[in-house]
Formats: C-alpha cells, sequence, structure tokens
C-alpha cells in the first residue's frame, strides 16, 4: 500500500512541468483558458499531494496503533477546514478546463483531449484506492501527454557531453542527500 500510494504521490509531483508546457502551448492562441485551466490542475495537483500525506499519515497510524484507530483519526478530521478544502473543485475541474483549451488553441487533438478530460474521473479525497475510474482516468492521462512529451523530447536540443557529465556527478550526489534526508 505504501509502495502504491508513494508511486501516485511521486507522479502527481512530477505532472507539474507537463501541465506548464501544455499550458504554455495553448497561451500562445488562448492564453485565458489556458491560465485558468494550468492553474486549477496545478491546484488540484498541490490538493492531491496534500491528501497524499494524509494517507501516508493514516497509513502510518495503522501501522504502529491498528487499522481501527487510523480509521478513527482519519473519520473524525475529515471535514476539518485547511486552505485546500475551497480548492477541492479545481482536482476535477481543472482537467476538464484545460482539456477543452487544449483542443480549442489545437494543442492537443480530439482524443488527447479527451485523454485529458478523463482525469477528473479520479476519486476525490483521502485514502482512495484505485477503482476503475483511476485506470480510465490515469490511461487517458497518458494517451493525452505520452506522445506529446516524446515529441517535446525530439524537438528539444540534444544535451552536451558536459551537460551529461554534469547529470551522471549530480545524480548519485542527489542520490546520496535524499538517502541522508530519511535518516532524520
Amino acid at each position: 500500500m505504501t509502495a502504491a500510494y508513494t508511486c501516485f504521490l511521486a507522479g502527481n509531483v512530477l505532472l507539474w512541468p507537463a501541465i506548464v508546457a501544455l499550458a504554455t502551448k495553448i497561451g500562445r492562441t488562448r492564453p485565458a483558458p489556458a491560465a485558468w485551466g494550468g492553474l486549477f490542475v496545478l491546484f488540484g495537483l498541490f490538493e492531491r499531494t496534500f491528501h497524499a500525506g494524509i494517507d501516508q499519515a493514516a497509513l502510518g497510524l495503522a501501522e504502529r496503533r491498528g487499522a481501527g484507530f487510523a480509521e478513527s483519526v482519519v473519520s473524525e478530521s475529515y471535514q476539518d477546514l485547511h486552505l485546500f478544502s475551497f480548492l477541492s473543485f479545481t482536482i476535477m475541474f481543472g482537467w476538464y478546463v484545460l482539456a477543452f483549451a487544449a483542443y480549442r488553441a489545437k494543442a492537443l487533438g480530439i482524443i488527447q483531449s479527451i485523454g485529458l478530460a478523463t482525469m477528473g474521473l479520479l476519486p476525490l479525497g483521502v485514502l482512495k484506492g484505485t477503482e476503475i475510474v483511476s485506470i480510465i482516468g490515469t490511461a487517458g492521462l497518458c494517451v493525452a501527454l505520452v506522445p506529446a512529451g516524446l515529441l517535446a523530447l525530439l524537438e528539444s536540443p540534444k544535451p552536451s557531453r558536459r551537460t551529461v557529465l554534469l547529470a551522471a556527478i549530480a545524480v548519485p550526489v542527489l542520490g546520496g542527500l535524499a538517502f541522508a534526508s530519511t535518516l532524520g
């Protein structure tokens, strides 16, 4: 469970550059819908990241104090107000706005735009497991963004030897720092 929730969280965090790139592309011809759609999706991703923190805490509570205790804490605090309480609508509607804008701006075709919109189907809130709509939404996102991402990679300049060498050095250093961060 922890691995599944962690992978979902990593996917949410790693989506922001793709959303910014897509909103930028849309913004060339449709700046207002690009801004609204991009911001709503980003706010939605931030909220899902917040939910992932609650998920992680609940999993830790269940492991240490039992599932009943974790369920009790989450259910008793589920309606507590916080910043993201006011932004829940962005989790779903942002995808629809961005998909419509992408189609109108011809940044994505009809199939890719529909695929992007399917992300609005993902369940909203904490401790949501995988449902068929989760699979549809995630597959739709792949249909929408993977071809565009590959095209962007093919069109971008190739990294220099110096850049590759710096990355080869930086990645292990960053991995070491990441590991050190887990030590407390």
